[in-house]
């Protein structure tokens, strides 16, 4: 059983420091230890995550999380988490961006309940949606994809869910980012491709949803990254 009380606010804000990232703030990074520790409790029975030791939850999970949560648009005040298991990375999100409503969006009973512990012990606002996200009545400003199944698909959903001239953002992979042009429909779509914070491959990728242009913009975000800006055609 991990320590309660067990603090990874020191380790994390050097993770952060060494990915060029600013540190978090006191308060914040020790409600990042609380999340940590219910995490590391609630995966001795459950499988909430394959990756089990700490700097493996921090840097895979918390950094790149914490670096999505900073780059989404300022003035975004909706964020939807679809399919968001164990809480990567909608609930960073609303740590670090607590301007934004966010939504967690977990169809697995199981999970969900984790995230509505989450919810309750680390103490911030969120809604937990314990169902498929496609089945949700509202639009988001802003609808994130981390580590789904089936991505060209989710982003088919996803966009659905997305209010006119809002976003969607991808962490992904540079080969599920080389389908995304057959999702979009336009062969000649061109991505600069960027690293998430300690990795060679993994991305994030901001698509903006104008509202009745039928075009997207899509920007390449990245640890060191000069934006891309590419006019794609809408999904629908």
């Amino acid at each position: 059983m991990t320590d309660p009380t067990h603090s990874i606010a020191e380790p994390l804000n050097a993770l952060l420091e060494r990915a060029g990232m600013d540190a978090l703030d006191c308060g914040t990074a020790e409600r990042f230890s609380v999340y940590f520790n219910l995490l590391v409790r609630w995966n001795e029975r459950m499988n909430l995550t394959a990756i089990r030791d700490q700097e493996g939850i921090l840097s895979r999970h918390f950094v790149e999380s914490i670096a999505c949560a900073r780059v989404l648009p300022v003035g975004v005040k909706s964020a939807l988490d679809f399919g968001s298991g164990a809480g990567f990375p909608g609930i960073p999100i609303a740590l670090c961006r607590p301007e934004i409503a966010v939504t967690l969006a977990e169809s697995q009973g199981k999970k969900a309940a984790f995230l509505r512990e989450a919810v309750r012990v680390v103490g911030f606002e969120a809604v937990v949606h314990a169902g498929r996200a496609e089945e949700l009545p509202a639009t988001f400003e802003c609808v994130v994809l981390r580590a789904v199944d089936r991505m060209q698909d989710a982003v088919r959903e996803g966009l659905k869910l997305v209010s006119p001239g809002g976003w969607i953002v991808l962490m992904t992979s540079e080969a599920e980012m080389q389908k995304l042009p057959e999702f979009a429909g336009d062969s000649a779509f061109r991505i600069e491709k960027q690293a998430l914070p300690g990795s060679e491959r993994r991305l994030i990728a901001k698509i903006q949803v104008p509202g009745n242009s039928g075009f997207a913009v899509v920007e390449a975000c990245g640890e060191g990254a000069a934006e891309t800006r590419i006019s794609v055609p809408r999904g629908t």
